[in-house]
């Protein structure tokens, strides 16, 4: 589900807000923008104007008057993709992420190179604050193993660090500094290969920017509504059950995964990613 990762900014809901972009793809090429809103208010929240700075498809709030505008009933507390039944969330299964759209201005662009190219980011913790947490992690160990197999088959592995950073830190991984989740997003765009890491905004990011990923979805939200096609995403073999509290289903999927299904998933992308 999209939300908070442990890398920068303490994230929440940019995943979200990821989708949206998404879901507007197209809408000035019709001479339109799309209000995300109830209809009378455009509602956008704390994180929507770093993702959608700059995108010609969205009206921001104190537009909602504006004759070009169509109108979609997303936002915070009220999302396409699903709907909460008692302690689980209910997938929408007619629902498919698209990939997002981040417009980035020249220096974020030139930003996105002053670390070099050709790494892998890797997370190993996803919005540790919520409840569905236990559920979409796959344990530090196991990214620990997943890393360690990168770097001794001479792949430089790299985790994301902001100043509010929460997540832990592997042994042995460089902590790349990044002031923003869009300053995240630009690197991994310009420069990373690949990223590994749980469903959440990150993959989003990823996808938005047209980077390579290996996502662990586990058995909590199908990779058919939250997942990319050019991402190679890992359930365990489980259907997902969308509990929002720790659940032994959700645990036996993540276990169902492998280092060596990580691992070699990894690999093909970084071979084909050699071979283009």
């Amino acid at each position: 589900m999209a939300g908070r990762t442990g890398a920068p900014d303490r994230l929440m809901g940019f995943g979200d807000q990821i989708m949206a972009t998404g879901m507007a793809r197209g809408a000035a090429a019709r001479g339109k923008r799309i209000a995300l809103g109830d209809g009378r208010r455009i509602l956008w929240d704390e994180h929507s104007e770093q993702i959608f700075r700059r995108n010609p498809n969205l009206a921001p709030p104190g537009s909602e008057r504006d004759p070009d505008l169509e109108w979609m009933p997303y936002y915070k507390g009220h999302r396409i993709y699903n709907r909460r039944a008692g302690n689980r969330w209910v997938w929408n299964s007619e629902f498919h992420a698209v990939p997002g759209e981040i417009i980035f201005n020249d220096a974020e662009r030139k930003a996105g190179k002053r670390y070099g190219e050709g790494f892998v980011v890797i997370e190993p913790q996803s919005a540790q604050w919520k409840t569905v947490a236990p559920n979409k992690d796959w344990g530090v160990a196991n990214f620990q193993a997943v890393a360690d197999r990168l770097r001794g088959a001479g792949q430089r592995v790299v985790q994301f660090r902001g100043d509010k950073s929460a997540t832990v830190a592997l042994r042995g991984v460089e902590q790349m500094p990044t002031t923003s989740f869009r300053d995240a997003l630009a690197i991994m765009w310009r420069a990373a290969a690949l990223y590994i890491g749980a469903e959440g905004g990150l993959h989003h990011g990823a996808a938005a920017v047209c980077t390579p990923a290996v996502v662990l979805f586990g058995g909590f939200i199908p990779p058919s509504v939250t997942g990319y096609a050019i991402h190679t995403n890992l359930t365990g073999g489980a259907k997902a059950c969308g509990s929002m509290r720790p659940c032994a289903h959700c645990r036996a999927a993540m276990q169902a995964i492998r280092v060596e299904d990580v691992t070699a998933a990894a690999q093909a992308h970084l071979k084909q990613s050699r071979a283009a």
